[in-house]
């Protein structure tokens, strides 16, 4: 796997560099900023890029903005936001959007290098991942057991076509079922992962948070 890291601290990316070297992972590139980054990447496209939120000129969102950027420009490259802060806009564009290849972790998964290297290898799978913190942010409680340990095989089958951006006609057609029974499964969903009656299309988005943030 090659990967481009970019960060505008020159001690946490040195570490980062560190790391995933010692993973066996090729570094393509370093960037300080946005811009560096999208000049790397067009003269040399990797297979993910690690890239934090806020970094130079204005130490904002320039991240997310390069973020969208690259997904546009080279869907083939997977995106890794890696940040000390919880951008949930970001994070629920992600699922709305069915953006593939695109994952959110915080800066404190880099201590548990397993954590980053399999986030690293579910988007070069084209997958996605978003982090557990920023998914308790958006459901705005923690939970001491996941509720999608209650959910049945075929529930999660269904969970997981719910996060390819899959409609209930398009999973029923899938899996061969009708589209009121694969309807009865969502609502069984929603009501184990104790998501209170609103508008379907939020509560979809978070079922969907809750699979991708799963640990």
């Amino acid at each position: 796997m090659r990967v481009t890291v970019a960060d505008d601290s020159a001690l946490f990316r040195t570490g980062l560099v560190r790391l995933l070297k010692e993973a066996g992972i090729t570094v393509a590139g370093e960037a300080r900023d946005g811009v560096e980054l999208l000049n790397l990447i067009s003269a040399d496209q990797p297979d993910v890029v690690i890239v934090d939120i806020r970094m130079p000129p204005t130490r904002t969102d320039e991240g997310l903005t390069a973020a969208r950027e690259i997904h546009r420009r080279w869907p083939g490259v997977g995106v890794l936001v890696l940040s000390t802060y919880v951008d949930t806009d970001f994070a629920m564009e992600l699922v709305t959007r069915a953006e593939r290849s695109v994952g959110y972790l915080l800066k404190d998964r880099v201590q548990d290098t397993e954590e980053l290297l399999d986030a690293l290898r579910r988007l070069q799978r084209g997958g996605s991942v978003v982090d557990p913190e920023v998914v308790a942010r958006l459901m705005g409680r923690r939970r001491a057991q996941s509720p999608l340990e209650e959910l049945t095989d075929r529930e999660r089958e269904i969970l997981a076509l719910m996060a390819q951006g899959r409609s209930n006609q398009a999973i029923s057609e899938g899996l061969h079922l009708s589209e009121r029974t694969v309807e009865s499964h969502v609502g069984s969903i929603f009501s184990k992962l104790g998501l209170e009656p609103t508008a379907d299309d939020h509560r979809r988005v978070m079922a969907v948070l809750l699979h991708l943030g799963r640990p």
